[in-house]
């Protein structure tokens, strides 16, 4: 079993920027990719950024793409994301999610991860 606590959200201006944190237990975490999905309300879960077992292999939605940043320490079991230039829309409940599925990229899809947190609430005002 995996477990995973995220963590660090909060309320910032809108131009401010946070950084969410989530901590891996349980197994291997250094084998699987991790990512970070969010959802608002009334909407689907939506991808924002993965990240490989390398570290060096990530990837970004577009509307996250040059302000964000997804980075993993394997000695903490811990993947973070930090959150710059946060704009209303970025408004949600964060999610870090573990991947077994072996793939050669970093999968998008909700479906492909068997892990989550429970999620943290980032809201932005304007």
């Amino acid at each position: 079993q995996v477990q995973l606590v995220d963590s660090g959200g909060g309320l910032v201006q809108a131009g401010g920027s946070l950084r969410l944190s989530c901590a891996a237990s349980g197994r291997t975490f250094s084998s699987y990719a991790m990512g970070w999905f969010r959802q608002a309300p009334g909407k689907e879960r939506e991808f924002v950024a993965g990240i490989r077992e390398s570290a060096s292999n990530t990837r970004y939605a577009d509307s996250v793409k040059d302000r964000f940043a997804i980075s993993r320490d394997h000695a903490k079991n811990t993947v973070y994301l930090q959150m710059n230039s946060l704009k209303p829309e970025d408004t949600a409940v964060y999610y870090c999610a573990l991947s077994t599925v072996i793939m050669a990229i970093i999968p998008p899809s909700p479906t492909s991860y068997n892990y989550w947190g429970r999620g943290t609430q980032v809201t932005v005002s304007s």
